[in-house]
């Protein structure tokens, strides 16, 4: 059985959550199979590895999953990108709309360096907002986005356009 078919019989559906009507990609059960997590990480890092590589931007927090072995398999520097407050040292931050309301993600000021290639890492592409949003904060210090890897794209809502502005390198394992 490939990667792509093992993946999606793992992953859990949950319909209505965490409202009604939407069907919710539970990837949580991944990260009890060892030997799965070591296969996605093997399948994301041959999807990126030709692509010139300084640094793995992770989005909270279920990109940190993937997103720092990613980062140790290409040998690069992991940043983790959070939720505005949650990191206590200078940063830069970016402020987006989502379905529902406003967001705001920011990153360690010190850890983009400018003229470098980052890859954004997360463990979903819906409408593309946070990944837009990340990219959007890396471009403030002058980095170049190479591309971008999720496990799960939902292909139906379109996030993909949003991030081609940024890098036609769009990765993903599976697709809804």
């Amino acid at each position: 059985m490939g990667i792509k078919s093992k993946v999606k019989k793992t992953i859990r559906t949950i319909y209505d959550f965490p409202k009604e009507g939407i069907i919710f990609r539970d990837i949580m059960p991944l990260l009890g199979d060892p030997v799965l997590t070591d296969e996605i990480t093997t399948a994301l890092y041959e999807s990126v590895r030709s692509l010139e590589i300084d640094a793995v931007m992770g989005i909270e927090s279920r990109g940190f999953f993937w997103g720092i072995l990613l980062a140790q398999k290409l040998q690069v520097p992991f940043i983790p990108v959070r939720k505005k407050g949650k990191l206590p040292y200078k940063t830069l931050s970016h402020q987006y709309e989502l379905e529902y309301g406003i967001a705001e993600i920011e990153v360690h000021d010190d850890m983009l360096k400018s003229g470098s290639k980052v890859l954004i890492h997360d463990d979903l592409l819906a409408t593309g907002g946070t990944a837009s949003a990340a990219a959007q904060i890396a471009q403030k210090k002058d980095v170049e986005i190479i591309g971008f890897s999720f496990l799960v794209t939902l292909e139906f809502l379109k996030g993909k356009e949003k991030l081609n502005q940024y890098s036609d390198n769009i990765f993903e394992i599976i697709k809804y």
